[in-house]
Formats: structure tokens, C-alpha cells, sequence
């Protein structure tokens, strides 16, 4: 009876089946998600997540924590790639405590209420509810206090270089943030501005050397503000908060998206945002869990790449760009690396939201002319991870599913660029080893280009990918041809001797001594029983070169029956990767 209740609650309210705190349970050395609870809305630039972990720690939350040191604004797409221009903000009492440590609070999950377009806890230790909802580039926060002469609101714009001013004659702070882990041009700032409801009773601003009640300003390492209310018990204080890449003009024409609404208004906005974009996909007969599980992930396919692009006084698209640090026009999208999604989030995107993803395409143009390359790991900019060429399958996926791409030729002109260079600061932008590759068929094992293997077999699909797009836009028979036959590559690599993918020298021969286990070396991420496998274009190429159906398959149930036994050299140590392989009881899977 329960379930049929919970059922026709949510029947029409997809969004009540999301569980944010699903995946937090996880640490550095063993993913369960690597995630933490994003209050926001589709795509939206800015999140808003309570903070469990210590400044610039990847892990902002985790469930098994007990205690939260503010609610940070996050950019973080992954806790490897970091995070960049975040600033946080927490309610305290008594003392206007500043210090991360020294201002956290004990909460527990049964005070916690989290879902995509809300989050409210109670802060034990400073008896203070405090709730978030959001829009795409602002969000409001309403603080319930205790009966208190000493209530305050700590605004930490965290280090490496960051300002704050006190304007209490406007109930406002601004301030700016330059907090970044890469990938961003020597002008970015995240420019931020608060606005309250209440006047303050007190205000300061701290940095590096202490809290300074007499200034009202300060640019620093490390800056904050601190304000002060009288409050009565149940007092609600609000705080609206916008930012901008752009200036704090920008940022204050983003905080209109509030709309003069109350809390609630623009909560319920959310909620509706989240359950247009969740109602283009319905699933039935399963179980509860089974709901929750899928409109939980759903909801993470659908926070990036997140839209770093603004909308101006006139109505204007414009970004900041993180490739050369002006302000263009047009669309902009980062926070996403195409190694780990164009095997299927963009796909999703292709066949359930093609004209968001359009968007994303002419966002993809734009990184060309800006950058000179298309992003592989993009977070704001181009940044150096992974390896593989898969942009060209993201926007060939794109164009060959029908979603609309107005540049059509620069797409191509910046595909074909990729294949023939690699960024000069980003080594895992374009192709790193394509003179090797373009020449030879493959990059050889013993050149100093790591992970070469894995690199081969990502650029034939990725040719295949290119070879396709040509066919499409009827290229001449010389390029449609060219990409044909690179995307054979993957042949190179075959042992016969082993049946297995395997690293192979630049005079032609195989790699020695060879373990099929090491993880990493040739390999990305994987070892040669689970690159063997990376040829998704050319199944029957693929069985043809293992002798046929038979031994393929008996090959491919050996990965699953064989011990989740391993080889961590090449990383100093058992990675997080390989210990979920191990623990699964699914073979070498």
C-alpha cells in the first residue's frame, strides 16, 4: 500500500524519486559515485553543496561525515579534475567564527533534507536551519535562527587570491573569487555578490591575519566577510546570491533571475525545471528502488556540461572565455570529459534533449575559434587528462543523429586539426603521438608517450567517427577514404600469439616482457584484457582476428571468469579503479 501511495506522488513529480546523496559514500581510495549533492538546476553554471570536507579537499561531501563547514558555490565536474571559483557561505552564532574548523557543525542525515532544487539541514551547533534553492546562475538561502543578539552570516571567498566588500547601507557583500586547480586564463575571477533581507547589526571582513571589524573591504590570499543580525527565535534571514565570470555588473544583472520571488516561488521553479527536463524519459514496472536508482543518475546525466555562458542587460548571450579571457558572444559549455562520456551521455543527449545539445555544439565552435582545438577535458578550459580524440565522436554522434549544427564546416575544419596536432600546454588535447600514429599505424610502446596502446585504439574509433562525418558531408573520396582506413589501426596492435591487444615497439616488435594484468603502462585506466575490446566499430573485424565466433567468445567470458588479479606498478599503488574491479566478484571485469 505504500508503495502504490509513493507511486502516485510521484507519478507526475519525477523529481521526488532523486536521491542526491546517492554515490557520496565514497573516498579517494574507492569510488561508490564520487559525487556530492548538487542543488541546481539543469545545466545550470552554478551549484550550490553543502561541505563536508576541508578546503580544496576533491571529496566536498561525504556521507559519512558528521559535520558540514558551509555550503559552497562548486564548479567540481569530478574530485580529480577539482574545482574553480567556489566561495562558500555559513550561518553561525555566538562568535562570529570565520575559521572552516572552528565554524562547522555537528548535523545528521534526519534533519537533512536533500533533493536536486532544495536542500535544508539543521546545524546542531548553532541551532540554525538552513535551506538553498536555485536558479541557473543565482540562488536564495533561508536561514532560521535562534532567539540571539549574535547571529551571523560567515562569506568565505576561500584562497589563492580572493576580495570582499561590506556595503551595509545596500544589506550587500561582493566579492570575487580566483580559486582554481587549472585550465583558466590569468584574468579569471568568479565575481559574486550577496544581498540580505535584514540590516546588519555587525559586519567585518577577515584575511590571512584575523577578523578586522574596522575595515570594510580587503583583497587578499585569503578573504571573507562576516555579518551580524538580532534575531528572535524563527527568524528567517534571506540571502540572495548570484555570480558572474564576467564583472559584478553581470553578476547583478544574473541575480534578476531571482525575480523579486520569495523562497518558496523560486523553489517551486526549480522543482518544475527539474521535472520538464526528467518527463522526457518515463519508465514503469519497476520496484522503488529501481525508480530511485535510474531518476537518481538520470538527474547526474543532466548537470553536465554545465552552461558557463550569461545573458546580458539586453538579452544577449555572451561567456567569458576560459581559452583567452574575453568576453564573446555565443553559447560556452565546460565541465565534462569526453573520455568518459561520449560512450553514452552524449548519445542520451543526441536522442532525448537534441536542442540542448545543440547548444553544446555551437558551444564545441566556439572552444575551436577560442582555443584553436575542440576539448577533450574541459573544466572551465582545456585541461590535461585522459587521453583518446573522442570529441570527434561527440560532435560526429551529433550530426549524423540529426541535432542541428549551424557550423557545420568549422566542425569539420576543427576535427580534422585534431587529428593533426596535439595543444601545445594540454597534451591530451588533439592528438598527442598523431606523427607516430598518421605514419606508422599506431604509437609505439617505446617513444615516451604513455599510455600509447590505449591512444591507438581510441584514435581508429575516433577515425571511424571522422570517416563517417566525411561520408555524411560528402567529402571527396581522398579524406572519406584517408579515415577509412585509419580507423583499421586497432589491427596493429593484435598479438596473435596472446589473442590480446599489446603494446608494440617502433621497429615492429611487441612489447617484452608482457602481462596482460598491468594495469595502466600501454593501457589507460585498464589492462590489455579490457582494451582488447575497445574496437566498438569493428565487432566482426574484431572476431575475425581472434580466429571467429568461437574463441571471441570464449575470450570475451575469460574476462569474467578469470581471478581479479593485478598488476598496480605503473601507479605506485592500487588505484581506486582497481580495487572496484576486485571486489565485485565479476571476474577481471
Amino acid at each position: 500500500m505504500n508503495a502504490c501511495t509513493e507511486y502516485v506522488e510521484t507519478e507526475n513529480n519525477l523529481v521526488e524519486w532523486v536521491n542526491p546523496l546517492m554515490g557520496t559514500q565514497s573516498k579517494h581510495s574507492f569510488s561508490n559515485g564520487n559525487v556530492y549533492p548538487a542543488i541546481a538546476v539543469p545545466w545550470g553554471m552554478n551549484f550550490w553543496t553543502p561541505q563536508t570536507g576541508r578546503m580544496g579537499n576533491g571529496w566536498i561531501y561525504s556521507y559519512e561525515a558528521d559535520k558540514i563547514n558551509g555550503f559552497k558555490q562548486t564548479h567540481q565536474p569530478s574530485p580529480w579534475i577539482g574545482d574553480y571559483g567556489q566561495f562558500a557561505i555559513m550561518p553561525v552564532t555566538g562568535e562570529p567564527t570565520y575559521n572552516e574548523r572552528e565554524r562547522a557543525s555537528w548535523f545528521s542525515h534526519k534533519s537533512e533534507v536533500s533533493k536536486p532544487h532544495y536542500y535544508s539541514v539543521y546545524l546542531a551547533d548553532h541551532d540554525v536551519v538552513t535551506e538553498i534553492t536555485p536558479t541557473e546562475r543565482a540562488a536564495m538561502f533561508r536561514f532560521t535562527f535562534p532567539e540571539n543578539d549574535s547571529s551571523f552570516v560567515v562569506i568565505d571567498a576561500l584562497n589563492d587570491s580572493s576580495y570582499v566588500k561590506v556595503i551595509p547601507e545596500e544589506k550587500k557583500v561582493i566579492g570575487y573569487s580566483t580559486k582554481n586547480r587549472g585550465g583558466v586564463p590569468e584574468n579569471f575571477k568568479n565575481y559574486f555578490v550577496v544581498i540580505f533581507d535584514k540590516p546588519f547589526t555587525y559586519s567585518a571582513v577577515f584575511n590571512e591575519q584575523g577578523l578586522d571589524a574596522t575595515q570594510s573591504e580587503v583583497n587578499s590570499e585569503h578573504t571573507g566577510a562576516v555579518i551580524g543580525f538580532k534575531t528572535k527565535r524563527g527568524d528567517k534571514i534571506h540571502a540572495s546570491v548570484a555570480s558572474s565570470f564576467i564583472s559584478h555588473e553581470q553578476a547583478e544583472i544574473n541575480l534578476r533571475e531571482l525575480n523579486g520571488d520569495g523562497f518558496d516561488e523560486v523553489k517551486e521553479k526549480a522543482k518544475a525545471a527539474w521535472n520538464e527536463v526528467l518527463s522526457a524519459i518515463t519508465v514503469e514496472g519497476g520496484t522503488d528502488d529501481q525508480m530511485r536508482t535510474f531518476y537518481s543518475c538520470l538527474y547526474r546525466s543532466l548537470l553536465f556540461p554545465r552552461r558557463l555562458h550569461e545573458i546580458d542587460a539586453q538579452g544577449n548571450v555572451i561567456h567569458y572565455s576560459p581559452y583567452n579571457g574575453q568576453v564573446l558572444p555565443g553559447y560556452m559549455f565546460t565541465d565534462t570529459g569526453f573520455w568518459d562520456t561520449f560512450r553514452s551521455l552524449f548519445p542520451l543527449l543526441n536522442l532525448v534533449y537534441p536542442s540542448m545539445n545543440a547548444q553544446m555544439q555551437e558551444g564545441l565552435v566556439n572552444t575551436y575559434l577560442e582555443s584553436g582545438f575542440l576539448p577533450e577535458w574541459a573544466s572551465p578550459g582545456h585541461r590535461d587528462c585522459m587521453v583518446g580524440n573522442n570529441s570527434a565522436s561527440v560532435v560526429a554522434d551529433a550530426y549524423l543523429k540529426g541535432v542541428d549544427q549551424h557550423d557545420i564546416e568549422t566542425i569539420w575544419e576543427a576535427v580534422v586539426h585534431g587529428t593533426q596536432n596535439v595543444h601545445p600546454q594540454s597534451r591530451s588535447t588533439g592528438r598527442l603521438g598523431h606523427e607516430y600514429y598518421n605514419s606508422m599505424g599506431y604509437i609505439p610502446y617505446n617513444v615516451g608517450i604513455n599510455e600509447n596502446a590505449a591512444r591507438t585504439l581510441e584514435y581508429a574509433y575516433n577515425d571511424w567517427c571522422i570517416y563517417r562525418l566525411a561520408k555524411k558531408l560528402n567529402r571527396p573520396d581522398s579524406e572519406v577514404d584517408l579515415y577509412a582506413q585509419r580507423s583499421q589501426n586497432y589491427r596493429n596492435l593484435f598479438d596473435k600469439e596472446t589473442g590480446l591487444m599489446r603494446g608494440r615497439n617502433e621497429d615492429g616488435t611487441f612489447q617484452t616482457p608482457f602481462n596482460p594484468f598491468k594495469w595502466g603502462d600501454a593501457f589507460t585506466e585498464g589492462n590489455s584484457w579490457h582494451y582488447t575490446w575497445s574496437v566498438f566499430h569493428d565487432v566482426q573485424g574484431l572476431i575475425d582476428l581472434m580466429g571467429g565466433q568461437e574463441t571471441f567468445n570464449s575470450m570475451l567470458d575469460s574476462v569474467f571468469i578469470l581471478p581479479p588479479i593485478f598488476d598496480e606498478s605503473y601507479y605506485g599503488g592500487v588505484i581506486h579503479e582497481i580495487r572496484e574491479m576486485q571486489v565485485m566478484n565479476m571476474g577481471n571485469y
